[in-house]
């Protein structure tokens, strides 16, 4: 089959594949004499693999160690669970960040007028990262409870 159906039978679109190959991720497809790219079956499941480790958010270097893997009859199931545990790992990692983003910008949002007034405590986040703003202004805006390990950096 061509890029085109190969893209569609896999999910993963030509461009992708096109880039899978220049990475090496996948072995270069065979080519016509007409130099047109050729797939067959193995190489659909090979891509439909990826587009399951890619949708799963695993990495390229994740990914090839995956593959190598998945090739190897005799692997150790335990490299294999080693991996998606390290990966589950960076997954909660992230989501813990994006927590604490949350809620550093509810907190802000929270507490800022959104009036026709300049004074906005989103704005002197932004621009004064842990702002430790005076006593009456922490007062005027309900800062008090934001907690500098909240700020998303």
């Amino acid at each position: 089959m061509n890029i085109g159906d190969a893209a569609k039978a896999s999910g993963v679109s030509a461009k992708m594949i096109r880039y899978y190959e220049q990475i090496k991720l996948i072995t270069p497809a065979h080519r016509t004499e007409s130099s047109y790219r050729t797939y067959g079956d193995n190489d659909v499941h090979t891509l439909r693999f990826i587009r399951r480790a890619r949708d799963l958010g695993f990495s390229v270097e994740q990914m090839k160690t995956l593959l190598a893997l998945w090739r190897d009859r005799s692997r150790a199931s335990a490299d294999v669970k080693s991996i998606a545990r390290e990966h589950i790992e960076e997954l909660e990692r992230k989501a813990a960040a994006i927590h604490a983003m949350t809620a550093t910008l509810k907190h802000l949002v929270k507490h800022c007028h959104g009036d026709d007034r300049p004074d906005c405590p989103i704005i002197e986040e932004f621009a004064n990262p842990g702002y430790d703003a005076p006593p009456a202004v922490n007062a005027r805006f309900g800062l008090n409870g934001l907690k500098k390990e909240h700020v998303g950096r």
